[in-house]
């Protein structure tokens, strides 16, 4: 069994979320690409695109987020993402029953409110709290929330287009109902998320799939069972990984140029083992509780933070870098103040 070494798993990582070289490519294939992007902070997969698509204006996002054929829903892992409409019913019956912040029988409860809830969208999450404890009788704030949380998933309740919008976001939240999708079989539905999994972030090992995904390990083994034959490597640790047939191995001494990732972004927070991209001594500097900063890539990993202040943007390395790293990173920032303008 051949042993990747870390750096072909960086190029290997790098290439398949087009941050190797950025590509001509359409905002629904770049997102269905990528597995979806993180959406925690709104501005983020606009930002995300701008640093792997060539050419890529915040209008072009807007346009699908206005025509419905891009969503923000709750889905890997129980956060906010971008997805196609074309992606949602399958990612959706994949993690249907995916374990998250509620319980079964929060649930049940929320199986029961589905419809009325319907009938009241859009409407803010304070009336959904209100509509839980009026109309099925939840006083308790905290189960009411839990319930709340299993409704819009199960209920279909988005937010709002307009939340993600980068010309202005409204003040209040709101969840619209989307079409509710044709039942599918959830073993073929998370055949078909893992594979993409792997196409989009792999080689990777199970606990990496379930760390993305929000399954539990047990769960990803099954599926993957089920992919086989698939290629399988080990790192240089040995753990064994696991990856889907013809996708992208670039070798190691590959180029890779700098580029500025936003807050949040998958890159970051879609292994178990983010060494492939961030060593450990880092990771305090750029995860901080629940909040991801921005982060630059020099040579393919994380070698310091960003940050927009007025549109400029303001850089942090982790350590000085050399004077021709130093240029090429401020030029990258130009063109994102560019951009930005």
């Amino acid at each position: 069994m051949r042993t990747l070494t870390l750096r072909e798993l960086n190029r290997a990582f790098l290439a398949r979320q087009m941050l190797l070289e950025r590509k001509r490519i359409g905002v629904l294939r770049a997102l269905e690409r990528l597995g979806g992007m993180q959406a925690q902070w709104a501005p983020g997969p606009y930002f995300g695109l701008w640093a792997r698509v060539e050419g890529f204006r915040p209008a072009a996002l807007e346009r699908e987020l206005r025509a419905g054929t891009v969503l923000r829903p709750a889905m890997m892992r129980g956060t906010l993402h971008l997805v196609t409409a074309r992606d949602y019913p399958v990612f959706f019956a994949a993690l249907r029953d995916m374990p998250t912040w509620y319980q079964p029988h929060h649930v049940e409860h929320a199986l029961k409110a589905v419809a009325g809830a319907r009938r009241l969208a859009p409407l803010t999450q304070r009336d959904m709290l209100d509509h839980l404890e009026h109309e099925h009788g939840h006083a308790d704030e905290l189960e009411r929330r839990r319930i709340g949380h299993a409704l819009r998933r199960h209920a279909h309740l988005l937010h709002a287009q307009e939340s993600s919008l980068w010309s202005g976001r409204p003040g209040r939240l709101l969840f619209h109902a989307h079409p509710e999708p044709d039942v599918m079989d959830s073993g073929a539905a998370r055949a078909e998320l893992v594979g993409r999994y792997l196409a989009a972030f792999g080689p990777a090992a199970r606990a990496d799939v379930a760390e993305w995904s929000g399954l539990r390990v047990g769960e990803v083994a099954d599926v993957l069972e089920t992919l086989e034959p698939l290629r399988h490597f080990r790192d240089e640790s040995g753990r064994e990984l696991l990856d889907v047939r013809r996708a992208p191995l670039p070798p190691a001494d590959t180029p890779a140029p700098v580029r500025l990732v936003p807050r949040f972004d998958n890159l970051i927070l879609s292994h178990k083992d983010r060494t492939r991209v961030i060593a450990d001594e880092h990771r305090g500097a750029v995860i901080e509780g629940g909040w991801v900063k921005a982060t630059v890539l020099v040579d393919g990993f994380v070698a310091g933070t960003w940050d927009v202040e007025d549109t400029r943007v303001r850089l942090e390395p982790f350590a000085p870098w050399p004077r021709a790293v130093k240029r090429e990173v401020e030029d990258e920032a130009v063109r994102l103040e560019a951009w930005l303008a």
